[in-house]
C-alpha cells in the first residue's frame, strides 16, 4: 500500500519535475497519539491533581470527553499526515510539515553521511519503517516516519547513491549495493559477554548494600522503592536492555560503507560511511581477557553511531577495524611504550595502564587497567594537537598530549616524558598535515 503522490514542476528550463510524496497511510495512527501523550504526561507530572480531577468526573462526562478526544486525536493524526510531504530534488531532500505553522527542511544531499532504517516491533508487523538521517552540522537526526519497508530501502539507496556522487538521473537506478558479511555475533556469546560485564554486577552490588541500609534507616517502603527501582533498572539496561538492542548483530561490507543490522524487537539497519570515522576504540574489559574478546567503538563525525562490534575475538575484530580504517594495522601490546616510572606519583597504580604507539597511519593511545581501551586516531583525522601539564606533572617532568578529531572528541596520551611530549606535539602536527593530503574524499564514489 503506497501513499498518493503530488507532482510539482520546478521553475526553470531544463529542470526535472519534483515529485512530492506523502508518508505511509499508517502514519496517522502514530501521530494521533500526540494529544493523548500530552494528557498522559500531565497526569504523570502531577498525579495528585490528575486523580482529583478524575474523581470529579461523572460517567457521562467521562464518556463525552472520550467521544470528543478520540475523534480529535484521529483528526489531528490525519491532518498532520496530509500536510506532510517530502521530495528529492537535484540537490536536496525537501521535507514540508506543519498544520498551522508551515516548516520546510532543506537537507543538502552532499551533507548526508549516513541513513539508518529502523523498524520498531509494531512497524514490523505493519510492514513499515522509518528513515533516520545523519547530516553534517546537526546534533539531532532528521527522520521520515513511516514509509513502506520496500520504499524506505529504495529511498535510502537512492539518497546514499546521490550523496556518494552518482548523477541524479542514474542514482535511482543504482539500488542498494550488495553486501558481504564480515561478522555475526551469536546470541550465546553476547549473553555471556553481558554477564561478564562489570556494570551489571556493580549496580547489583550497590543495590544489595544500599537497599537494606535504607530500610534500616527509614523503614519506609516508598523510600526503598524509589532507590531500588533506578538501580535495578540500570542493571537491567546494562544487561537485558543491551541484549535486546545488540541481538543478532551483523556487520557487512558494501561499497557505501560497513552495514550494521541488529535488534531483537526493534530492527535497525545502519551504515558506517567511509571517510567519516574519526577514532576507533578497542575496549577490553577485565573479565573478557581470558576469552580474548574485545568491543569496538567508534567516533563518527556528525553521527550518533558509536558501536561497531559489541563483542568478538580480537583477531576478528581487528579484521573489521581494517575495513573501516583501510591500511591501518592495530599495534600489538609489545609495540606500545609505557610511561616513566616517576609518573606513578601523579597517578598511583593506574599509571601502568597508559601506553602510546605512533605508526605511519595512526596515533594509538592506551588507557585503563580493569577496562583497557586502545584508541586509534588516523593522522588525517587529527584536527588539532595540544600539550597540557599541571603543576604536579611539571614537578615530575611529564606531560599529556591530546589529539582532537572531527567528532569533537579527544584522545590523550597521558604522562609522557616532557621532552618526548614536546617532540610528539611537533611531529604529530606535521603527520596530520601530510596525512590529509592523501585522505579519501567524503563523496567516495566520485
Amino acid at each position: 500500500m503506497t501513499a498518493p503522490d503530488d507532482v510539482r514542476e520546478d521553475v526553470g528550463e531544463g529542470r526535472r519535475p519534483v515529485i512530492e510524496r506523502r508518508l505511509h497511510p499508517v502514519t496517522p495512527l502514530r501521530r494521533a497519539w500526540a494529544p493523548v501523550a500530552v494528557l498522559i504526561g500531565w497526569a504523570v507530572h502531577d498525579p495528585d491533581q490528575a486523580q482529583r480531577q478524575l474523581t470529579r468526573l461523572t460517567t457521562t462526562t467521562l464518556l463525552i470527553a472520550l467521544a470528543v478526544l478520540i475523534p480529535a486525536a484521529a483528526l489531528y493524526g490525519f491532518l498532520s499526515w496530509w500536510f506532510t510531504h517530502f521530495a528529492v530534488t537535484e540537490s536536496e531532500l525537501r521535507v514540508r510539515t506543519g498544520l498551522v505553522f508551515r516548516r520546510t527542511a532543506h537537507i543538502r544531499l552532499e551533507r548526508i553521511q549516513a541513513i539508518d532504517v529502523t523498524q520498531p516491533l509494531l512497524a514490523r508487523v505493519a510492514g513499515v519503517a522509518k528513515l533516520k538521517l545523519d547530516v553534517i552540522g546537526t546534533d539531532k537526526k532528521d527522520e521520515l516516519a513511516f514509509l513502506g519497508a520496500d520504499e524506505a530501502r529504495a529511498l535510502r539507496a537512492e539518497l546514499l547513491a546521490r550523496a556518494a556522487g552518482f548523477a541524479p538521473e542514474t542514482a535511482h537506478e543504482v539500488g542498494e549495493a550488495p553486501s558481504r558479511e564480515l561478522l555475526r555475533v551469536p546470541p550465546g556469546v553476547l549473553a555471556v559477554s553481558l554477564v561478564l560485564t562489570g556494570a551489571t554486577w556493580g549496580w547489583l552490588v550497590v543495590a544489595s548494600v544500599a537497599v537494606p541500609l535504607l530500610w534500616v534507616a527509614t523503614h519506609s517502603l516508598w523510600t526503598v522503592l524509589a532507590a531500588a527501582v533506578p538501580m535495578l533498572g540500570a542493571a537491567g539496561a546494562s544487561s537485558v536492555g543491551r541484549f535486546v538492542t545488540e541481538y543478532d548483530w551483523t556487520v557487512g561490507e558494501s561499497p557505501d560503507g560497513l552495514r550494521i543490522d541488529h535488534g531483537l524487537l526493534n530492527r535497525a539497519h545502519e551504515t558506517v560511511p567511509p571517510g567519516r570515522v574519526q577514532t576507533v576504540r578497542i575496549v577490553e574489559p577485565l573479565l573478557w581477557r581470558r576469552r580474548g574478546w574485545v568491543r569496538v567503538e567508534l567516533d563518527v563525525a556528525g553521527s550518533s553511531n558509536s558501536l561497531l562490534v559489541p563483542v568478538a575475538p580480537r583477531e576478528i575484530a581487528e579484521v573489521v577495524v581494517g575495513r573501516v580504517l583501510p591500511g591501518v594495522r592495530v599495534p600489538a601490546a609489545a609495540e606500545l611504550s609505557g610511561v616513566p616510572r616517576r609518573a606513578r606519583w601523579c597517578v598511583p597504580v593506574w599509571w601502568r595502564g597508559y601506553g602510546l604507539a605512533v605508526t605511519d597511519a595512526v596515533f594509538a593511545a592506551r588507557a585503563g587497567l580493569l577496562r583497557r581501551t586502545l584508541a586509534l586516531v588516523p593522522h588525517a583525522k587529527v584536527q588539532s594537537v595540544r600539550l597540557s601539564q599541571g603543576p604536579w606533572e611539571r614537578a615530575r617532568g611529564v606531560a599529556d598530549v591530546h589529539v582532537d578529531n572531527g567528532a569533537n572528541k579527544s584522545v590523550t596520551a597521558r604522562l609522557r616524558d616532557a621532552e618526548e611530549a614536546a617532540r610528539l606535539l611537533r611531529a604529530q602536527a606535521e603527520r596530520s598535515r601530510t596525512g590529509r593530503r592523501g585522505a579519501r574524499p567524503d563523496r567516495w564514489m566520485t
